[in-house]
């Protein structure tokens, strides 16, 4: 099988673009110099899509870890004759420590094999292959490395390791004794601009540790977390922030595009760029696990990408490049394969033209969260966040695509009538930031309205449930969030009997949840997904069961893999983890289904734990 199980891959990032390199050491998707640049390897999309492998020779045995409170990667590998340890990082800038990390990375790719007992003989293969396998690029031996020309991009691997070359591909032999190491240094150049210079040995020691510090500062400053999972939900921080894209502070729904929700299927999406949602329900999840400091950063992007929109009367966009772009115009690139043969592989994401108003929700929901760390908002933000309830109260009753983003008619989805009525609820408590008070009693009353909607039309007695839209019999995991949210206690009647029929109803046989059966205009099926099982184990909590809150909690990250990370979907069939990698939106849930079992333990117990936040 050419393609590798999605779970195969860890994660690296400088807080401005990322790599995933496999178990056996290749680097196979690497994207330079931000998450939606063209990819240099993308042998993650296609066998031919080119790779950077280094590993032993002949037989061995791989394990691996992340160095502690960093998202840098050791992969330890065991031969008959020595051990050795490949330790990768993507380098962030220079002395970054704390709230700094990632701003001034330099987009280089470090990576150190280090013989630690006996000795080991390595093979290594470099096949860059940019702008998404297009290019095969001319190999050349320059002082210090080897440089490779074609297209717009230049890129210098930095390496005291003498390659042989045969085409667009670099082999070499590597042989080491206890404690030899060969370094390795990869960064791109421009056509226009002078030749980079390469990194010694002794540079590239130097940034592995530098990042490293780096990483650790920045968790010992925002990660206090203490509770079940603490490990998990700590890690899961960090993952948040490796997909934040420093210079803004917009964060990426993964960093991968085209991994598959069905295998061979076409349901293939390019996730990395900044949905409002996804990065709205970021920062409330790091406000639970690593307390997030940049938050003023990240709504200062939303309103500067966005405002105008709405002052000239426009929707919200529901989503923008990591820069602030609107035009993420979606495109196929029919020469990759795909993820074991799902195809198409695209670039872009036709879903920046939808209509979705339930991003007014989260956007607000998040500021109300994170007041505390916002401070005193700039006029921009005001006038936005005030615009997004104005939008919210007028347009509340219309209808869009959705929370999932149907490709289909519109409709009355209840998940987006909650979400305006959640915008207009947390306006009116920001209202005094907002310097908005003249707009409460307008907000106040289109608030209401909403309410007695959902309760009259979003309940459906046939089903026994709140549904997926107004006069639908169809199950949503989405209804959940009618309790998260605080529209309904965890204990009302209706919601208990939503909790439970989703529990039972909308469940495969691991007891993972779909987001639906409904058919939803696209061919195709897919899997479970993580997300929603952890909204499940968050409203069991919610209602006051602990116990089948924190089974449906085990159930969901038993798919984690060996160093911590989720994908969006689990396939019903095989239990192997499918979709886009690692996704922001599975270790959202993560965190706030962790949170919510730990104050509801604590309920149960009659004891009062300060908040993560308090702390920081």
């Amino acid at each position: 099988m050419d393609s590798l199980p999605i779970g195969d891959y860890a994660l690296l990032s400088d807080c401005r673009s990322a790599a995933l390199v496999s178990r056996d050491g290749s680097v196979d998707w690497l994207c330079f110099p931000r998450f939606d640049g063209p990819s240099v390897f993308c042998r993650l999309l296609d066998p031919a899509g080119g790779r950077f492998a280094i590993r032993p020779a002949g037989e061995f045995q791989a394990s691996r870890r992340y160095v502690d409170q960093t998202m840098v990667l050791e992969t330890t590998f065991t031969t008959a004759r020595g051990t050795a340890v490949l330790t990768d990082a993507l380098a962030v800038g220079r002395h970054e420590r704390g709230h700094d990390l990632g701003a001034r990375s330099p987009s280089m790719l470090l990576r150190r094999l280090a013989c630690t007992g006996g000795e080991i003989e390595a093979e290594v293969s470099y096949a860059p292959r940019p702008e998404y396998g297009l290019i095969h690029p001319i190999l050349l031996p320059v002082p210090g490395g080897l440089a490779a020309r074609g297209g717009a991009a230049r890129l210098l691997l930095s390496t005291p390791v003498s390659f042989g070359v045969d085409g667009a591909t670099a082999t070499a032999r590597v042989r080491l004794a206890a404690g030899e190491a060969a370094m390795f240094a990869l960064g791109p150049g421009r056509i226009a601009s002078p030749p980079p210079a390469p990194w010694t040995a002794e540079e590239i020691t130097a940034r592995l540790d530098d990042t490293v510090e780096g990483w650790r500062s920045w968790s010992a400053i925002h990660q206090n977390y203490e509770g079940p999972w603490r490990e998990l939900v700590r890690h899961s921080g960090r993952v948040l922030q490796a997909l934040t894209f420093a210079p803004t502070g917009a964060i990426v729904a993964a960093p991968t595009t085209s991994l598959p929700e069905t295998v061979g299927g076409g349901r293939n999406w390019d996730y990395r760029y900044t949905w409002v949602r996804d990065a709205s329900l970021t920062m409330e999840a790091l406000w639970v696990a690593a307390c997030p400091d940049e938050a003023n950063k990240f709504f200062a992007f939303l309103a500067e990408a966005a405002a105008s929109q709405l002052q000239r009367g426009a929707d919200l966009q529901i989503m923008f490049g990591v820069g602030g772009e609107r035009d993420l115009s979606e495109r196929e690139l029919p020469h990759l394969a795909g993820w074991r043969g799902s195809r198409p592989v695209r670039v872009g994401n036709g879903a920046w033209l939808q209509r979705q108003l339930d991003v007014y929700g989260e956007l607000l929901g998040a500021a109300q969260r994170l007041v505390d760390q916002l401070g005193e908002l700039d006029p921009v933000t005001r006038q936005f966040l005030a615009a997004a309830a104005d939008t919210a109260a007028a347009r509340w009753g219309e209808k869009d695509q959705g929370i999932w983003e149907v490709r289909g008619e519109p409709r009355h989805f209840l998940y987006s009538k909650l979400m305006c009525w959640v915008a207009l609820d947390r306006a009116i408590a920001l209202a005094g930031h907002l310097g908005a008070q003249d707009r409460l009693t307008d907000w106040a009353a289109a608030r209401d309205e909403i309410r007695a909607a959902i309760l009259e039309r979003g309940w459906n007695e046939r089903a026994g449930a709140f549904t997926q839209a107004f006069g639908s019999e169809d199950l949503d995991a989405s209804s959940l969030m009618l309790t998260t949210t605080g529209f309904l206690a965890g204990d009302d009647p209706r919601m208990k009997a939503t909790i439970d029929a989703t529990a039972h109803r909308l469940t495969d046989q691991r007891g993972l949840v779909y987001r639906y059966l409904a058919h939803d205009g696209l061919a195709g099926e897919e899997g479970t997904f993580l997300m929603c099982t952890f909204w499940l184990a968050q409203a069991q909590a919610l209602a006051g069961d602990v116990e089948a809150a924190t089974v449906t909690f085990e159930r969901a990250v038993a798919a984690i893999n060996d160093v911590g990370l989720l994908a969006e979907e689990v396939d019903p069939r095989t239990g192997e983890m499918i979709g886009n990698f690692p996704q922001a939106f599975s270790h959202i849930g993560l965190i706030n289904a962790a949170w919510a079992i730990t104050e509801a333990q604590q309920r149960i117990g009659g004891i009062q734990v300060p908040h993560p936040s308090e702390e920081s």
